[in-house]
């Protein structure tokens, strides 16, 4: 799949604010706040980051598809 596909098929945009308040065992640990509805959640991992966006991100689409259903 090339580059313009995969972006074309997520198609969501978000704001998250990181904060980064440890660093240990290699990665990251600290607190992230999406921009856009003040839920906050705290990571142990740069990973669990990643997953908590990519989560927020296809809560979103899924949303706006539900929405666009009716």
């Amino acid at each position: 799949m090339g580059m313009h596909k995969l972006n074309d098929s997520q198609g969501g945009k978000a704001t998250f604010i990181v904060d980064i308040q440890h660093q240990q065992n290699g990665t990251w640990q600290g607190k992230v706040t999406w921009a856009d509805n003040g839920r906050k959640e705290t990571f142990r991992s740069a990973l669990e980051l990643l997953k908590l966006m990519d989560g927020a991100i296809n809560e979103e689409n899924s949303e706006i598809a539900d929405s666009s259903t009716l």
